[in-house]
């Protein structure tokens, strides 16, 4: 057996030396002075040799304990060189497959699909609350409470709807991972109930059918501009989101048809949405055409008409007419004809289609945008003449109209 003075006080020669230890181990000694320790095994017939570290960095007791090492793999069948081949091209996947390089080729493939906020949001949360903290990580070696401390780095400012929308896109990016063979399992799905719960915030509507009728009185006394009017007047009659009512291009409409057909990429839930446009609907549209027909945009911006009008046209309009903040928004229509239309028996499935809620079956969501559209027709036209109704001080109660109107 070597010793480390024998190791040290033996000369390299004109030809590479080995100096044994026994049990398969060997000092390999090179012309120019350099050292290497060296394990040779048999294994299927098939003699090997692997290299156990440079002298004098491993040191002749750490060579003996790799060298046992070794031979305990070779008694169980295990062949060092190929599992030393396996670690490091286990170790090479890991060095290339971090959160970071996953999670933007994620985003890569799917955000062209999403509408500019959304996709501005993602990438946003991805690079200041998520990679800064896991990006380096190989994703298969990420775990639950890793990923739970950083969530609670992002409620700990005071931001825990932030927090519920970074835990979404884990969750997408570990499923992305695992569908592409990068990632065994999803640790996102071990925090349920780990966040603090959403509080449900409830934007300010008028449903009580007397203030409704003062309210739409009070928009056709409106004293602002005459597109501002019109966009108050529609917006109750069609209950869109804001973002869509004030976006509304005239090439969306077919006045002929009464119908509005709002393209996938301007939706929430990226599917087109048809709106029926009732007698009233049409009246409005038709008498605002003259004045804003040459642009693109039903409702432009006061200072441009290349812009649509600012996000806050219709709420300044009801804080105009004196509805608080708290009272009314541009939001709450659609909350208003909600409540009320369910109040008056009117098909759930029907009001929820025509609110463009959410469809969680993707096959079906790719050809419902005109599911129910005969009774959202009639449901569109009996809630135009309920309104007026009310808008007259008469019909105060929420009893339900005909639907063969």
């Amino acid at each position: 057996m070597l010793t480390k003075f024998l190791i040290d006080n033996t000369k390299p020669g004109a030809k590479s030396r080995r100096l044994s230890d026994g049990r398969g181990m060997y000092l390999e000694i090179a012309p120019a002075g350099g050292r290497w320790w060296r394990f040779k095994y048999r294994l299927a017939g098939k003699e090997r040799r692997i290299s156990l570290g440079v002298y004098p960095d491993v040191g002749l007791a750490e060579a003996r304990d790799r060298r046992e090492q070794a031979r305990k793999q070779v008694a169980a069948g295990i062949d060092p060189a190929e599992q030393r081949r396996a670690e490091k091209i286990a170790l090479l996947e890991r060095s290339e497959n971090t959160f970071d390089a996953i999670a933007r080729e994620w985003f890569a493939m799917f955000s062209p699909k999403w509408v500019a906020t959304h996709s501005n949001k993602v990438i946003g949360r991805l690079e200041k609350d998520l990679v800064p903290w896991l990006g380096t990580r190989a994703i298969r070696d990420i775990t639950a409470p890793e990923v739970l401390s950083v969530l609670r780095r992002i409620a700990a400012r005071g931001a825990d709807e932030t927090a519920r929308r970074a835990l979404q896109d884990c969750g997408r990016v570990f499923r992305y991972a695992i569908a592409t063979g990068r990632a065994d399992r999803d640790p996102t799905r071990d925090l349920a109930g780990a966040l603090a719960p959403r509080t449900v915030v409830h934007l300010p509507s008028i449903t009580e059918p007397k203030a409704v009728g003062a309210l739409m009185r009070a928009i056709d006394d409106y004293q602002g501009t005459f597109i501002t009017r019109c966009a108050l007047r529609l917006a109750p009659l069609v209950f869109t989101r804001p973002g869509e009512l004030r976006k509304a291009a005239w090439a969306e409409f077919d006045l002929e048809n009464a119908e509005w057909r709002i393209p996938a990429e301007r939706m929430k839930m990226r599917e087109q949405h048809i709106v029926p446009l009732s007698r009233q609907a049409l009246a409005i549209l038709q008498e605002l055409q003259p004045l804003t027909g040459r642009s693109q945009f039903v409702f432009p911006s006061v200072r441009t008409w290349l812009r649509p009008m600012s996000d806050n046209t219709v709420n300044a309009g009801l804080r105009r007419l004196g509805y608080g903040k708290d009272e009314m928004t541009g939001h709450g229509f659609r909350s208003m004809a909600s409540t009320l239309l369910n109040e008056q028996g009117w098909s759930r499935d029907a009001i929820e289609r025509q609110l463009a809620h959410g469809e969680r079956d993707a096959v079906r969501a790719a050809y419902n945008y005109a599911e129910h559209l005969p009774e959202r027709r009639r449901m569109m036209q009996a809630w135009s003449d309920y309104l007026q109704t009310l808008r007259a001080g008469a019909g105060d109660t929420t009893e339900k109209l005909t639907k063969a109107a």
